[in-house]
């Protein structure tokens, strides 16, 4: 095989795997994953061997790192984690539904994961699986780099009320944001997200709403970046989480969705000419810094980034 068709064979998305597909990894070997349910649209895989194939040239000893995607529906997450470890897997990200959910799972969660209520990402230390949160980290960097989005003094929407809303709240609390509305259509999801962020932060200027009843109040702000935490959009025919007709053209939009590229409320901020990101930039500064967590080394998010390009261009 030449150069060129292995590194082909690299970028080719593979095929989620399933927990009973699972086997011990050979000896030596250390696996890293993502686990959720769908997440046959993953690339995650793409940029964690792009980020490993730049530090191998670093640091060899890590070329025995190999990192898939496997389809874990919510019931079975207990059951996934023990087979990932007996399996040999010592790294995990984790995507929608299970954000939340692992919490209970638990014992040993970091400050800044607690402070969300949520974890994207795991590291058995020998004996346990660690919980993080780089969903806060990955977002920030990508609103200052795409839309020069400075959280200490942008009022903030968020759509949404799981464990990537969570992480977008309370990143944005950290920051010292002048204003933050969460919308959302279950009250009862919300009313859980801003009592977890009462416990960390003083939420006196966080405004919880129902998704169908926008307060006006908000569009009078200028500059106010909406981030879409939702799964709307994900899916082929699914309608936008947000009307924009209200919104002042300065309005600038994050969706955390990168596949598709363009979701329904993407174009339409398109189509009102306002400044608009998908969540690819959140996607590679989140996964640099969980592979910082799990080999304890600087990584390449340029690196990262060709990962991600070169995916969605496959």
């Amino acid at each position: 095989m030449n150069l060129s068709e292995s590194i082909k064979e690299k970028r080719m998305p593979e095929e989620p795997l399933l927990i009973e597909d699972l086997v011990p990894l050979p000896s030596g070997q250390v696996g890293l994953a993502v686990l959720g349910s769908p997440i046959a649209h993953s690339i995650s895989p793409q940029l964690h061997k792009a980020a490993l194939d730049e530090l191998c040239t670093r640091f060899p000893s890590f070329s025995n790192w190999v990192y898939h995607k496997v389809e874990v529906e919510s019931k079975n997450l207990g059951p996934a984690l023990e087979c990932l470890r007996e399996c040999g897997y010592r790294g995990l990200n984790l995507t929608i539904p299970h954000k939340v959910d692992v919490f209970s799972l638990l014992d040993t969660i970091n400050d800044e994961a607690r402070s969300i209520g949520a974890v994207n990402t795991l590291m058995h230390n020998g004996q346990e699986w660690q919980g993080f949160n780089s969903d806060g980290y990955g977002l920030e960097n990508a609103l200052a780099g795409e839309l020069a989005v400075s959280l200490e003094s942008t009022p903030v929407l968020i759509l949404g009320a799981g464990g990537a809303a969570r992480a977008a709240a309370a990143q944005a609390l950290s920051r010292g944001c002048p204003k933050i509305w969460i919308g959302n259509r279950s009250a009862t999801r919300l009313g859980e997200l801003v009592d977890n962020l009462n416990k960390s932060f003083d939420v006196k200027d966080v405004v919880a709403f129902d998704i169908n009843k926008i307060d006006s109040e908000i569009y009078d702000h200028e500059k106010i970046v909406i981030i879409n935490a939702t799964s709307l959009g994900l899916n082929k025919g699914d309608p936008s989480p947000l009307s924009l007709d209200s919104f002042p053209d300065s309005t600038r939009v994050y969706d955390m969705i990168y596949n598709p590229v363009e979701t329904p409320l993407l174009r339409e901020a398109k189509a009102r000419g306002m400044a608009y990101e998908n969540g690819l930039s959140m996607l590679v500064h989140q996964a640099v810094r969980s592979l910082e967590i799990w080999t304890g080394q600087k990584i390449s998010v340029t690196a990262m980034f060709s990962g991600a390009h070169a995916a969605m261009t496959h």
